[in-house]
């Protein structure tokens, strides 16, 4: 595809605002163009090893002993660099918390398009829904739509978050256990 075509294309994609899951919702049965990788970028990977073990990182007793924090963020930085993902465990959210942020978030993406429009932007702003953070440089978008709260420094006012994310109480409350989970930024030191 010729790059004004593909430009074109990736315009046309952004400014509908619906994401990939717009894309789902209408039916279509061909993955558009912007979505294949050229063959250059695709690895040819000779390792046919499938028994990876996603990285697990224990935050026990994080607050209680330098040596203890010192290797939790060792851990999250090999992590990051190696794998780019990891699990925590022992963080003290509770699992009904995270049943409610899972359902929060499934809600969001299951309410209707026009109401998820408002949010889509590719601006920085409290709430973001977007698409491919990177559609306009990378080789190939991605079959993913996102959105992103910043919880920090500021918290968002309640009028800046779609209806279905904007209870007070659960705000609050998420902000304070993403403090004690986040209290360390990517290079170890305590935010």
């Amino acid at each position: 595809m010729a790059d004004s075509e593909r430009v074109k294309e990736l315009k046309a994609f952004d400014e509908t605002k619906l994401g990939v899951k717009g894309l789902v919702d209408a039916g279509i049965t061909k993955i558009p163009q912007i979505f294949y990788h050229p063959p250059d970028n695709i690895k040819k990977s000779r390792d046919t090893t499938t028994d990876y073990a996603i990285p697990v990182i224990d935050l026990a007793k994080i607050h209680e002993d330098p040596c203890t924090h010192k290797r939790v963020v060792e851990s999250v930085r090999d992590a990051s660099e190696t794998f780019g993902f990891f699990q925590i465990i022992n963080h003290g959210i509770p699992v009904s918390t995270m049943k409610e942020m899972k359902e929060g978030v499934l809600n969001f993406y299951e309410q209707d398009s026009e109401v998820k429009k408002k949010y889509y932007t590719r601006e920085p702003k409290p709430f973001m829904y977007y698409s491919n953070i990177t559609l306009f440089t990378a080789a190939a978008a991605t079959w993913k739509d996102s959105f992103l709260c910043n919880m920090a420094p500021v918290r968002p006012k309640p009028e800046d978050l779609p209806v279905i994310c904007s209870v007070e109480r659960s705000l609050r409350m998420r902000s304070e256990q993403c403090e004690v989970v986040c209290g360390c930024d990517c290079v170890g030191e305590r935010i």
